[in-house]
């Protein structure tokens, strides 16, 4: 399962260099990683509920990628961050540690 954070698209707002950039997580499919894991991870991490943990993983092995979380980038690189360290899935013997 791989990672990346990329800028949202803007609104458009009148004032918008007022406006902090917002910046998505996206969870890009692979197939070192179970449903389980990535609910478990979704629900550790990011505290959603196992519903819409659900719907993130039939998403990103449905579209081969899904949005977690949108927001200021260092907190997005942090959560970026969390989801490398969350570990390898234990219930898959080619799931790798990043």
């Amino acid at each position: 399962m791989a990672t990346k954070t990329t800028p949202a698209p803007t609104t458009g707002a009148a004032h918008q260099d007022e406006l902090t950039p917002l910046f998505h997580v996206v969870l890009l499919d692979d197939d070192e990683h179970t449903y389980d894991y990535v609910i478990e991870m979704l629900v550790a991490i990011f505290c959603h509920s196992k519903e819409a943990a659900f719907r993130h993983a039939m998403e990103v092995d449905a579209t081969g990628r899904t949005i977690v979380l949108t927001c200021e980038r260092q907190q997005a690189e942090f959560g970026r961050d969390q989801i490398h360290a969350y570990g390898a899935d234990p219930r898959m013997p080619v799931s790798k540690a990043r």
